[in-house]
């Protein structure tokens, strides 16, 4: 059996509150084993790691009995990001960064590109360079013996922000050229499984509003879905594609199937969420040899959950792993990088080339270490004896001449020697009254002090309560560009839900007071 998980694990350095754990070092090795222990996983696809290769770690990326290759983003630090851990029982043949194979090395890649004559350089390396895309290939053997190709496309699709119309269409570009570099592995004779945050939820069954939002069916993205995959619903065959949704496969009608959940409103707690990750087969592959498809909403750690799916072969591991494998990487194969590696060659402009002081003559060369030899022992003024030494720090701090000779005559008379007391009970009652004074002006202007600041810091007004469930709310802020951002609102504080559901959060909405 052949098991394969994904999981938008939404940033991998911190991995121990995924399954459970609550020790300080994260970023260890015996963390990142965990989780491939716990999620028992043949090959392991992560998306939206958040590491670029300068501050990945190597308990991260070398785990004992695993062989681990990332992607990462070239335009952004802890953006995006893709890995694929594999099992030693499942090292690839090949494997390869990018759709585009502008990426690729030549050495150990996957191969097989398609016609990609609609697209440009610029935007083919565009495409690839945030990180999106991990290619693994590897041989497996079916239960009749025969052995064959299976090339694993790890993703995580970009999200369309509905303010940022642009990114609607790279999203649209990055699945073109995802269908174009599949379906050309397909026509080589590989099987082929699609997996990871594909960013659109499919059917009305995989999210938790579908009937309210607006033109649900016309959506790109579902659109895009709806060609790439076979219609299980449809009994003529009149929509047969390349691909199968191994979920829907095995549990069409199940409702409430989300695997990512909004972190902000609690969306998580009354399962308010949708499905946008899948595991995706191709057709002959899903047919003939998935056996199980499942969800994991119980572990944490993310906004998404890991979904995965089982199929009925066995995976022949590769003698040695494709170039492409971190521990391949300079920095963790224990080879010492000179700095020259970090440098960019340059030519020497002939100008300077020609500047540049020529020693042809050996007395020259020897005269001109002499000089140099002369300067290195020469005395500094201060080894010399020199009064112009550096001063020391005490001789800033000496009293000023000015000072030293005080006129007694210029001090103020005190209280006391304006006021002299004849006897000593008079000395004491002028004590007394002294010190009563004294006390009674601070202590004014302590409360003077005190009534001010209170007016100036009169604390924050108590929260409003909800309408729904007359409980205190919570202040938000507007981020959404527009004349509001930066506003600040009430709303109810109980977690998002459906609105049949009384214990999920009311419609309650109140503009906070500017300040």
């Amino acid at each position: 059996m052949l098991r394969v998980v994904s999981w938008n694990i939404n940033g991998i350095r911190s991995p121990l509150q995924a399954v459970g754990y609550q020790e300080s070092n994260n970023c260890s090795a015996v963390a990142m084993a965990r989780i491939l222990d716990k999620l028992d996983a043949d090959i392991l696809c992560l998306q939206e790691t958040k590491v670029t290769r300068d501050v990945l770690t190597e308990p991260l990326a070398i785990i004992e009995g695993y062989n681990s290759y990332f992607s990462f983003s070239r335009n952004r630090s802890g953006y995006s990001g893709v890995a694929t851990f594999c099992k030693d029982s499942a090292t690839p043949v090949a494997a390869e960064e990018g759709l585009s194979g502008l990426l690729a090395t030549q050495n150990g890649d996957v191969g097989c590109y398609g016609n990609m004559d609609e697209f440009t350089q610029e935007e083919l390396r565009a495409l690839d360079n945030e990180g999106r895309a991990l290619l693994t290939q590897h041989k497996i053997c079916t239960w009749e013996g025969k052995e064959k190709i299976l090339t694993l496309i790890n993703v995580y699709c970009p999200h369309a922000d509905p303010g940022k119309p642009e990114r609607l269409a790279f999203k649209m570009r990055f699945y073109r050229l995802l269908q174009i570099r599949a379906e050309a592995l397909l026509a080589a004779g590989s099987h082929v499984i699609i997996l990871g945050d594909l960013n659109t939820a499919h059917r009305p069954i995989d999210h938790w509003d579908a009937v309210n939002l607006e033109c649900f069916e016309e959506d790109p993205g579902r659109k895009w879905m709806d060609g790439l995959l076979s219609n299980l619903d449809c009994q003529d065959g009149s929509h047969v594609g390349p691909f199968i949704d191994s979920y829907r496969c095995l549990h069409p009608k199940q409702e409430g199937a989300f695997t990512c959940w909004c972190t902000v409103t609690g969306a998580r707690h009354l399962n308010y969420g949708s499905r946008i990750d899948y595991v995706l087969g191709d057709r002959t592959l899903v047919i003939d040899t998935l056996q199980d498809s499942f969800l994991l909403p119980e572990v944490m750690g993310s906004d998404h959950c890991p979904v995965g799916a089982v199929f009925s072969v066995s995976s022949v591991p590769a003698k040695q792993c494709p170039p492409l494998c971190t521990r391949f990487l300079p920095e963790f194969s224990g080879t010492q990088l000179k700095i020259l590696h970090f440098l960019v060659h340059r030519k020497q402009d002939p100008v300077f080339k020609q500047s540049a002081p020529q020693f042809s003559n050996p007395a020259q060369v020897r005269m001109r270490q002499n000089k140099i030899r002369v300067r290195s022992t020469r005395p500094r003024p201060s080894q010399g004896g020199s009064s112009r030494g550096q001063k020391k720090l005490m001789s800033y701090f000496q009293p000023s001449s000015s000072c030293l000779q005080a006129s007694p005559n210029s001090e103020l008379p005190s209280l006391g020697a304006l006021v002299t007391p004849k006897t000593p009970e008079d000395k004491v009652i002028a004590k007394m009254v002294e010190g009563q004074a004294k006390a009674s002006e601070a202590k004014g202007e302590k409360e003077v002090q005190t009534s001010f600041w209170k007016s100036v810091l009169g604390g924050p007004l108590p929260m409003p309560l909800c309408g729904g469930h007359r409980e205190p709310c919570v202040m938000r802020t507007v981020k959404k560009p527009g004349p509001n951002q930066g506003r600040h609102f009430y709303m109810c504080s109980r977690p998002q839900g459906p609105s049949t559901d009384p214990s999920s959060r009311c419609n309650f909405f109140l503009w906070s007071r500017p300040s």
